[in-house]
């Protein structure tokens, strides 16, 4: 089962118990929705879509129109959240950095972790030619590597201009992990040393060895607006309320355990002594 599909059954339970609370039958609310009397079943048990019309019948012949805007937002999410990185990048990578881009510059507040690499807007060209080659290899496709690192790249002036502020969270693994050589990986430490001086960036490096207390891939938090997750097959950008105060319940945990400052430099520079004695 997808995230889709398993988000849609667990939707069709939330409104199978309104309506059951409201004591009707389903026969019942397909009547009055003017609808077929096997649309409720199948809504139910997560089988057909529902518009965001149908919601909003739904609520009301129920008397739940104070659970329409939770409902209605975990609606949005499940029919614009999912994504196939093939069809993203169908149309290339360069627009979907420009879309990136148009919503950074929207977001007052951005927030992200990522366990094993740099956020883009810490990347150097290089690093982000060699983490983007790599995708492209991987998903056999090779179509706009230049233009998509030079729209990469100019994302990066939100970092010097407007109201933006930046909390970026690292585990340690992204300083070993070698994308491109260790000449690339030289500069892109080199790189985030001097961002960190940057006011508007606080920067972290979640060490090693911190405790266990949930499992967690990359994501980004957009103000209190969206969150984007990025997964091996898809990108799920989600904006239900009560996922988004999950996200931020981790990222809070995680900046907790997370090194900033002189920590932060020292695991730092000791990697990049490495990768400069192996030059």
């Amino acid at each position: 089962m997808t995230n889709v599909e398993e988000a849609r059954r667990d939707l069709g339970a939330r409104l199978r118990g309104l309506r059951v609370a409201a004591r009707l039958r389903g026969y019942q609310v397909a009547e009055q929705a003017g609808w077929h009397a096997a649309k409720v079943s199948r809504i139910e048990h997560g089988t057909q879509s529902l518009s965001e019309d149908d919601l909003s019948a739904w609520c009301r012949i129920t008397g739940a129109d104070d659970e329409y805007p939770d409902l209605l937002a975990t609606l949005r999410n499940i029919s614009a959240a999912w994504m196939e990185w093939r069809r993203i990048v169908g149309h290339g990578y360069t627009n979907h950095q420009r879309q990136i881009g148009g919503v950074e510059e929207r977001t007052e507040l951005l927030r992200g972790y990522d366990p094993q690499v740099f956020h883009g807007l810490l990347q150097t060209p290089d690093y982000a030619r060699a983490l983007m080659a790599a995708g492209m290899e991987f998903l056999n496709t090779s179509r706009d590597l230049d233009a998509a690192v030079e729209a990469r790249m100019e994302r990066q002036r939100v970092l010097h201009h407007g109201r933006h502020r930046f909390y970026l969270l690292v585990g340690e693994q992204a300083l070993r992990t070698t994308v491109g050589t260790d000449n690339v990986m030289a500069a892109q430490l080199r790189h985030v040393l001097t961002l960190m001086d940057l006011p508007r960036l606080v920067f972290g490096i979640v060490p090693a060895e911190s405790a266990y207390f949930r499992r967690t891939t990359d994501f980004v938090l957009y103000d209190r607006r969206k969150v984007l997750v990025e997964t091996v097959t898809a990108e799920s950008a989600i904006t239900q309320p009560r996922e988004i105060a999950i996200y931020e319940k981790v990222f809070t945990r995680l900046s907790e355990q997370a090194v900033h400052g002189d920590a932060a430099r020292a695991l730092i520079v000791a990697e990049l002594e490495l990768r400069e004695g192996s030059e």
